[in-house]
């Protein structure tokens, strides 16, 4: 395996498989795009946290007093804005008290590196795991600011979790964050196309979330 790979997981589950191929099909409105994405998200979380901290606690069970495991830690969520909210509330399905961040990112369609406009943390952020979420890992390049943005907050246990995850990507990450695991429900090899997309993926998340471009083919043409 190449060492790039290394901090990758891409997870195999048929029900992930599913709902990915609807995702990446132009006939999938914003409101069904949306509810695939939080599910995704949500079945994601599972894996992804799964190294959470928990602490023994004494409670009155119906027939018995018990001791038995809560989280002993909280998280936050960082989404890279826009598309990255998108899956925020599957993971809150999990765990409601987490806590959210925002970085707000664009790409400059001609440079294609990240432009930044917002950036807002819990202030106790970095006391505790950070998972930042954006559908696509793409050219790496908002993924790395976005990661670079929370270390210099002081944030040291930072993952990343996306939907579709390029070998650009993963590899800028590797380069950049090797401390950084990378968690996806679709990995694609090879290059990207000539706008910095994934040739093999749902186009752009954002605006699909949105609803303010639309991939379905013009009927009347």
């Amino acid at each position: 395996m190449e060492a790039y790979l290394s901090n990758l997981t891409v997870f195999n589950h048929p029900l992930i498989k599913h709902k990915v191929s609807h995702l990446c099909d132009v006939n999938t409105g914003t409101k069904e795009f949306s509810e695939l994405v939080k599910e995704l998200a949500m079945l994601m979380g599972y894996e992804t946290l799964k190294e959470l901290k928990t602490k023994d606690v004494e409670i009155q069970a119906p027939l018995q007093k018990i001791i038995t495991p809560v989280l002993a830690e909280d998280f936050t969520i960082v989404p890279i804005l826009r598309a990255g909210l998108g899956m925020v509330d599957g993971l809150r399905e999990l765990s409601p008290t987490a806590k959210v961040g925002h970085i707000g990112l664009y790409r400059d369609e001609e440079t294609l590196k990240p432009m930044t406009y917002y950036f807002k943390l819990p202030v106790d952020t970095a006391d505790g795991p950070v998972v930042v979420v954006d559908p696509a890992l793409a050219t790496g390049g908002s993924a790395d600011a976005a990661i670079q943005f929370l270390k210099d907050a002081g944030c040291k246990n930072i993952k990343f979790m996306c939907i579709f995850a390029s070998e650009v990507g993963i590899k800028l990450l590797y380069e950049k964050h090797p401390d950084v695991k990378i968690y996806a429900a679709n990995y694609a090899p090879g290059p990207l196309n000539e706008n910095g997309y994934i040739p093999t993926a749902a186009g752009d998340a954002g605006d699909r979330l949105c609803g303010t471009v639309s991939y379905k083919p013009n009927k009347n043409q």
